[in-house]
């Protein structure tokens, strides 16, 4: 788990985060620099995914996404150095996600030369599984207990299977699914906002427009400043709670008058 790391290597990952956030701004080739950071101070699958994600999304915001920097070979033909292999992995997979490039995720790392797919790291893992999910694919389930025995509590991993639930809208039960996964540890102070977010969508899906609300209202203050985008996200969340709530108020009496 990320809490159980010493304070000094949490500065150390910072530090990491900082350099290579600083040459993406500047338009260098990020993912390059970030996996020889993270081979220096050798990151393991966890410190890698959670520095990746960061990067890879501020990146990806700042008009250097990983996919204008990287082609799909350095991924379905990996580096035979394991920590850039896995950092290209992370930042290229990771910033598929966020484009919910679902089919993509899945070809590249059915791509993979024969054998690769069984050593993947568990959070490369869960960004398969992701695809899955993403998809409505039941078979996503399967995966996705097998990446919670590994992962634990780790709370990137956690997100990205979220992350594919919510995008999963046809499955069955992927409420009560985001739901399990949400009441794990580390979203029990409930002061994670996309966690938030993610309840408000699991709630609203399950009728429960009150709690729903109320999830995604503590997210919007809980929220930092200067994301627009996410902002735009959690207030097209509370729109639809509103218009479920409206219409659920609306198509009740009305199917009770037809009963008399």
């Amino acid at each position: 788990m990320t809490g159980d790391r010493p304070p000094g290597r949490h500065a150390l990952l910072d530090q990491v985060r900082a350099k290579a956030r600083s040459v993406a701004v500047s338009g260098g080739r990020w993912p390059s620099i970030l996996a020889g950071l993270l081979g220096e101070i050798g990151a393991t699958w966890q410190e890698s995914a959670d520095v990746c994600g960061d990067v890879a999304w501020q990146a990806r915001a700042g008009g250097h996404s990983a996919l204008l920097l990287l082609e799909p070979e350095q991924i379905t033909r990996p580096s035979t150095e394991p920590v850039t292999a896995r950092t290209y992995r992370h930042v290229y997979l990771g910033t598929l996600r966020y484009d919910f490039r679902c089919r993509t995720i899945e070809t590249l790392l059915h791509a993979l030369p024969d054998g690769a797919a069984d050593e993947l790291d568990c959070y490369s893992h869960a960004l398969g599984v992701f695809a899955l999910l993403g998809q409505s694919r039941t078979t996503g389930y399967v995966g996705m207990e097998q990446v919670l025995g590994e992962a634990g509590d780790h709370v990137k991993t956690l997100h990205v299977l979220l992350h594919g639930l919510w995008l999963g809208h046809r499955l069955p039960g992927r409420e009560e699914h985001m739901l399990r996964l949400l009441a794990r540890p580390p979203f029990a102070a409930r002061a994670d906002p996309i966690a938030l977010f993610r309840e408000a969508a699991a709630r609203r899906g399950l009728g429960q427009h009150h709690r729903a609300l109320e999830a995604i209202d503590r997210a919007l203050d809980l929220l930092p400043p200067g994301d627009a985008a996410v902002h735009a996200d959690l207030v097209r969340e509370r729109s639809l709670i509103t218009a479920a709530h409206d219409w659920q108020r609306l198509t009740i009496p009305a199917a009770e008058a037809n009963q008399r």
